[in-house]
């Protein structure tokens, strides 16, 4: 069965329903195959389960009433709650948490016939960039099993490269969506921050997290951001937003035509800490699309080398306060508590259920908020975001994207980064401006570099996802290189 799509698959089964069987049957058979080796999913769901949804899904395709993604298998990153389905964040104080309603952006994709397989391993409470920071294991990359997928929403990237699901959700609160798409080969999308709903996802920096898809081509993410887009009552962040056409279309038109549009590379994005190889595969993609009529700018924006510091101070300041529930009482792990004290409870239940990297966080969090250091740290920090977001903004009224590298470096080998916390930080340095600034941002497959992916990545001025879009599609027009397929699971596929 050669299906390489989220399109592919919707296209499959509305021509032949019965296709959706057989589809269900493949998946669970590279999930059998390689799954072991990937450690992909935290909580996959039984087949006898999946198919009897596809049964639902398989009567509406009859009666001509199925949704948008009918016959899709989806997977969710674990720190988004899904109903009667274990959703842990990947740390041991959720561990047997199982949500009593589904977040919105599930219930968006339920009602347009995607089916949910199961929820993906992540950096515990989506703090890291390598999926190393699970409470229960790795993920390690299908590319090359030595190396890491990136994170936090590792998982969720690697079960859409190893054809384990068609696409997923990630969350991205300064990369966690874009840095493993670009390190698996993968599309990964953060949208306009409020454009999808943060209703039923766990917070971790409650003003820079945002949902948004991991698929395997520009189109594929357009589809479902059309589904799970859109303002929601239950999450007073969210916008009410409307554009002429759907995403998908704005998507189609892009692969479609020649686009005219003006790019600019900032200069600290592309030399500040990025490895050679990866600066000479983006110098070559580069004149690629410059040959194609794409007109590409290079200017020099020194404020940008204050975003990671910036990022990191508010990041972990917003965790300290969102984690501050997690008492042992309301939420969480729950320990005998006869005659002891609150405060005992309290600091056995933090010190056994949070992971060593939580615990920095909330440390450091808790330590720029407090009184004698607010106005040093947190309160500096945000006058800095304010001045990052609106150069970035003014920029993009004169360019239509921002064009960088995803990632500075190639994905590091499993326990490269993790043992030196700055180290590990640093490999956000081009994914935090997005966030930082609330403007949306995806990334693409741009090249192999010794036989790994490389993402490209794009930047667009807020609610101008149409563009982002339209420009990106025509870019993977020109680059013709996904959807890529890992080594791991060729045999599987072709």
């Amino acid at each position: 069965m050669r299906i390489l799509t989220l399109l592919d698959v919707i296209e499959s089964v509305r021509d032949k329903p019965k296709t959706l069987f057989d589809y269900i049957e493949h998946t669970y058979d590279i999930i059998s195959n390689v799954e072991d080796k990937v450690r992909a999913y935290i909580t996959l769901r039984d087949k006898e389960h999946v198919l009897k949804d596809a049964k639902r899904v398989y009567d509406r395709l009859i009666r001509g009433s199925a949704g948008k993604l009918a016959g899709t298998l989806i997977a969710i990153k674990d720190n988004i709650s899904t109903k009667g389905l274990r959703t842990t964040c990947a740390s041991k104080i959720l561990e047997d948490y199982v949500p009593p309603y589904d977040a919105t952006v599930v219930e968006k994709l339920k009602m347009e016939d995607a089916i949910i397989i199961g929820k993906t391993n992540m950096d515990e409470f989506a703090m890291g960039s390598t999926t190393e920071n699970s409470a229960f294991f790795p993920t390690k990359n299908p590319w090359d099993l030595s190396r890491v997928p990136g994170g936090s929403s590792g998982g969720s990237a690697v079960a859409t490269a190893a054809f384990e699901a068609t696409a997923a959700l990630g969350s991205d609160t300064g990369g966690s969506i874009r840095a493993p798409a670009s390190f698996t080969g993968c599309v990964g999308l953060k949208p306009t921050y409020g454009l999808v709903s943060r209703y039923g996802l766990i917070a971790y920096a409650s003003s820079m997290d945002q949902i948004g898809p991991i698929t395997r081509t520009v189109k594929d993410a357009a589809l479902i951001l059309d589904v799970i887009a859109g303002p929601d009552l239950r999450d007073s962040t969210s916008l009410d937003a409307s554009f002429p056409k759907t995403f998908l279309e704005y998507a189609m038109e892009g692969s479609r035509e020649g686009v005219k549009a003006k790019l600019v590379v900032i200069e600290e994005m592309v030399k500040e800490g990025v490895e050679r190889s990866i600066y000479l595969s983006f110098v070559r993609t580069i004149r690629h699309l410059e040959a194609n009529e794409l007109e590409i700018s290079w200017i020099s924006k020194p404020i940008i080398k204050y975003a990671l510091p910036a990022y990191y101070i508010i990041a972990m300041a917003e965790a300290s306060s969102n984690l501050a529930r997690y008492d042992g009482l309301r939420y969480g792990l729950h320990l005998d508590v006869e005659g002891r004290s609150w405060y005992e409870v309290f600091a056995e239940v933090r010190s056994l259920g949070f992971g060593k990297e939580v615990k920095r966080r909330i440390l450091l969090g808790t330590y720029v908020l407090s009184a004698g250091y607010y106005q040093a740290y947190y309160l500096r920090a945000s006058k800095v975001r304010r001045l990052i977001r609106d150069a970035l903004v003014n920029l993009l009224k004169t360019y239509d994207c921002i064009i960088s590298p995803t990632m500075p470096v190639l994905p590091p080998r499993l326990g490269e980064r993790i043992v030196d916390p700055l180290k590990l930080y640093a490999i956000d340095v081009n994914t935090v401006l997005a966030n930082l600034a609330g403007i949306p941002a995806i990334s693409i497959p741009s090249d192999l570099v010794d036989g790994l992916p490389v993402g490209l990545q794009l930047m667009s001025n807020e609610l101008r996802e149409d563009l982002l879009l339209k420009i990106s599609s025509y870019i993977e027009s020109i680059l013709k290189i996904t959807p890529l397929i890992p080594p791991l699971v060729r045999s599987y596929v072709i």
